[in-house]
């Protein structure tokens, strides 16, 4: 079967093929000819099926019949004729890519806008009209508050990744989203799972959809080997440069759970000779946009990246997919994966599992349905202890350094009276009061002194003249004495 099988016109059949496709894949034929009667489009398609093109080709032919703009048509300023809102940054790039690589021979309109980059360009590419708006959902209605956008002409609305809209919280953007558009339009929706709540959304977005499955429900793609390395935490970031370079891999896309994490992991694999970048929401637009171009043009060797940052990349041939972490959401191991075998391609998934992984490994088998091969670690060599520990992680925000100011604090809790090792502590008096003082002698209680005779106030003031200060030198205590009837006598 060929695309102009399908309906499409000369123009788009060309284009298609200037991207190296000729056939269609089988999402593709089934949704194409469904989008061009008009109907609205339900689909459970993983990554890598060639969705884009599966809405993207009919909606071109319906706004280009033929290859040509209709000639009563008229541009309004603000408004957009399609709408395909996706949940990231780069799914949005990719998609709208795509979109222009198809209409190369149409006067196609269009735009892609989303968080992280200024706004007024975006809103000066919207003022005269457009054709298709590709957008993610937080800037898209940050843009119709400001009135630089108008959705009341939609005539085709694109839900894609419905799935990664809910984890990622969006789903109440896209109600609002689907509130602000004509009731007269065609949908379509894709989503690579179901779950209940998207469900839900469908039975209220669309009207007697056409519903197509070109993938078992929750599988995944069965041309892409995949494999497990059962590995203690600490020994992770070794054993991937260790594949990476053992197994001579020129492209690789790795997964961790966090944005330090993946920070810290492409530091590391740098630092040993594969160049490597991160990827994820802290880094600024212009910092993701250059290390995924880096990597398509090869040159950085790893990419490193969450899951929300990964989400929609589109890497043509990428051989090579590992999970550094295995995700705490079974589902998202599809879509991980997913980033390689795609066209027909084989690809290779490798998850590197530690002892406190196991439960994950096991959710994720049965939602597979597969049980996993296991790698082998022959050759592989565990960094030392005195690199684990140049390698720890930073201690967690709020806890106590092992040195320092706090650490005298800490010692309370270990059993040391309060009192001693503190800066502003005093210390106990070896007379088991409090403070340094010493103790006062107790005194009779005041009463009538009886009068005092020569010889008792003689023996009083030597006494006093003998006394010696406590801890006083004993040459200075003789001079004392010496000088005493010297002073008595004056």
């Amino acid at each position: 079967m060929s695309f102009a099988s399908l309906g499409l016109s000369d123009a788009l059949v060309r284009a298609v093929a200037a991207t190296g496709y000729t056939t269609p894949t089988p999402v593709q034929t089934q949704a194409i000819p469904a989008v061009l009667e008009g109907r609205d489009l339900m689909v459970a398609a993983q990554t890598g099926t060639g969705k884009t093109a599966g809405f993207s080709l009919p909606i071109l032919e319906l706004l280009f019949p033929n290859g040509q703009r209709p000639a009563d048509y008229k541009r309004v300023p603000r408004k957009v004729r399609a709408l395909v809102l996706t949940p990231t940054r780069e799914l949005a790039a990719q998609v709208h890519d795509n979109i222009r690589s198809y209409a190369t021979e149409l006067q196609l309109h269009s735009a892609c806008i989303f968080g992280g980059v200024g706004a007024n360009p975006q809103m000066k590419a919207i003022a005269p009209g457009l054709d298709i708006l590709v957008a993610c959902p937080g800037r898209l209605l940050d843009l119709v508050g400001q009135r630089a956008v108008d959705l009341s002409a939609v005539e085709f609305f694109v839900l894609d990744e419905a799935d990664r809209m809910l984890d990622m919280g969006f789903i109440h953007d896209v109600k609002k989203v689907i509130a602000k558009l004509p009731a007269k339009r065609q949908n379509l929706l894709f989503s690579a799972t179901f779950s209940a709540e998207i469900t839900e959304l469908t039975n209220r977005l669309l009207h007697n959809p056409a519903r197509i499955q070109v993938t078992p429900l929750n599988t995944t793609v069965e041309r892409i080997e995949q494999r497990v390395y059962r590995v203690q935490a600490g020994h992770k970031r070794a054993l991937v440069a260790h594949l990476i370079t053992m197994g001579a891999w020129e492209q690789v896309l790795v997964f961790t759970r966090t944005k330090h994490g993946a920070n810290r992991l492409a530091e590391y694999l740098d630092k040993n000779g594969l160049p490597a970048a991160a990827i994820h929401g802290n880094k600024s637009q212009s910092a993701r946009t250059k290390a995924l171009a880096d990597f398509k043009a090869n040159k950085i060797r790893v990419l490193v990246a969450t899951d929300i940052a990964a989400r929609g990349l589109d890497i043509d041939q990428l051989p090579h997919v590992v999970n550094f972490e295995l995700p705490n959401v079974s589902e998202d191991y599809v879509h991980r994966i997913g980033r390689t075998g795609r066209a027909g391609r084989s690809g290779e998934a490798v998850s590197l599992v530690s002892p406190d992984e196991e439960k994950l490994l096991k959710a994720i088998e049965r939602l597979t349905r597969q049980k996993f091969e296991e790698g082998s670690l022959e050759g592989f060599v565990p960094p030392a202890q005195a690199e684990l520990n140049s390698d720890r992680p930073e201690r967690p925000r709020g806890a106590a350094p092992a040195n320092g100011r706090n650490q005298r604090r800490s010692n309370n809790a270990g059993g040391q009276p309060r009192g001693q090792g503190g800066r502003n502590d005093k210390p106990r008096s070896s007379n088991g009061g409090s403070n340094n003082k010493p103790r006062r002698p107790q005194q009779a209680r005041p009463g009538i002194a009886e009068p005092e005779d020569a010889v008792a106030r003689e023996r009083r003031l030597q006494a006093m003249g003998n006394r010696a200060v406590p801890d006083a030198p004993k040459e200075n205590r003789q001079r004392s004495q010496r000088e005493k009837p010297a002073l008595l006598g004056s």
